[in-house]
């Protein structure tokens, strides 16, 4: 049961920052992530590639000797700065003088009738996909949804040869070009997206425009849009739709760190509410690459004891953070995409639950015990947000495991005091 000074979870932009600037302070660091190589989902390589950036980070993790666990999932915390960890050929406890959460964020699913349908799937799920080897050359793609992803999948879907049919976005156009004005103040951001707009001529951007249906046999054929007062219909094999993104705080919750309506609950210092406990990156606000980097660099310094250089990076991370609120108010979600799913429609698709019996019902709770939403494999993490956004319901507790887990790892690892 090995034992060091800081463990990073997450091997994303900001586990990754986190990690090289303890281990560069003089600390002891292991980076655990499930995956089997570090860059997380923002980073996530196509095979044998990786970006400049990312490499930079990667290589400078190694030569600081951070010690890398990977395809490896935290699952359970037995006891004080102890985390339980699975691996593919057994699970081990690490131990910890100081922890950094860098869990990162995952999509939000809306549920409309036909969102089930084989095909339709997260914008970024299907890049990843299409990243670990899924062909799209020649498929007809509909991007839908909200948010700066949607320009950055659709712009990699035409790169291999998909034909993208448009991009649907549900903001409406006001909103987006009172953003487009705050890119002023951010010369690289506005770039990006002018250089995204560019690379994406010719392929339709709608705004104030969602799905309402995906129809098909098997699976997906085509998926009826909405725009103002007109509905129409437009045949596809990939329906890529996301509604931003969600922070994954389950870790922190099990830990029993205060979690806030933005994400985990942090001070100055990337604090959280729990001694010793850090966060960063997309689990404590979704914001961006930047502020994911510059938050996990913070949390690294504090985490070390280097305050002095966590606090010559608080200006950039403020800077940062008003972006990351701008961004959020042009893209959430509205009030009209409530009204999209049907009594029959699936709400909690692990378990076959209806929109009909969750609306019956008066909270998680209830709904848990009458209907075993949000009960299933994913443990809410697909209709959790969705039930967040229809109903305002929050779940009311974490329990172990965090993640399913083979039963000879929750018998090997008992909980102490």
């Amino acid at each position: 049961m090995p034992d060091y000074d800081i463990v990073v979870i997450g091997a994303g932009p900001a586990g990754l920052a986190a990690a090289v600037r303890a281990a560069e302070s003089g600390s002891r660091v292991a980076m655990v992530d499930d995956n089997p190589h570090p860059g997380g989902q923002i980073w996530r390589a196509a095979v044998g590639k990786a970006s400049a950036e990312a490499a930079r980070w990667i290589q400078s993790a190694e030569q600081h000797g951070v010690e890398w666990i990977a395809g490896a999932r935290v699952f359970a915390a037995p006891a004080a700065k102890r985390i339980a960890v699975e691996q593919f050929d057994g699970e081990l406890e690490l131990g910890y003088r100081s922890l950094i959460l860098a869990t990162g964020a995952r999509e939000r699913f809306l549920p409309f009738p036909g969102w089930t349908l084989p095909n339709v799937m997260g914008a970024g799920g299907l890049q990843a996909l299409a990243k670990s080897g899924l062909p799209v050359a020649g498929k007809k793609i509909v991007i839908a949804g909200s948010g700066p992803l949607l320009l950055a999948v659709a712009k990699y879907m035409k790169e291999h040869g998909a034909d993208v049919r448009l991009i649907a976005e549900q903001a409406k156009r006001s909103a987006l070009l009172g953003f487009g004005l705050r890119l002023a103040s951010h010369p690289g951001k506005l770039m990006q997206a002018v250089g995204l707009r560019a690379a994406l001529f010719g392929i339709p951007y709608l705004t104030s425009c969602w799905p309402v249906e995906a129809g098909g046999r098997d699976r997906l054929e085509a998926v009826t849009l909405q725009r103002g007062g007109k509905t129409w219909t437009e045949r596809c094999d990939y329906l890529a739709c996301g509604f931003g993104l969600v922070p994954n705080t389950e870790l922190a919750e099990l830990l029993g760190c205060r979690i806030t309506s933005g994400g985990v609950e942090v001070d100055e210092q990337q604090r959280t509410s729990i001694t010793k406990v850090y966060s960063a990156g997309e689990a404590t606000g979704i914001g961006g690459l930047e502020l994911a980097l510059v938050e996990g660099e913070i949390a690294g310094f504090a985490a070390a004891g280097a305050s002095a250089r966590a606090r010559a990076l608080f200006a950039a991370r403020d800077r940062y953070r008003r972006f990351a609120a701008a961004l959020e108010l042009a893209f959430a979600p509205r009030e009209e995409l409530k009204a999209l799913p049907r009594e029959e429609t699936l709400v909690c698709r692990c378990e076959d639950v209806t929109m009909g019996r969750v609306r019956a019902c008066s909270g998680w709770r209830e709904a848990k015990l009458h209907t075993r939403c949000g009960m299933g494999p994913c443990q809410g993490r697909v209709c959790g947000g969705a039930v967040e956004f229809l109903f305002g319901w929050k779940p009311e507790s974490v329990r172990p495991p965090v993640f399913p887990a083979r039963i000879e790892s929750l018998t090997r690892t008992e909980p102490r005091g």
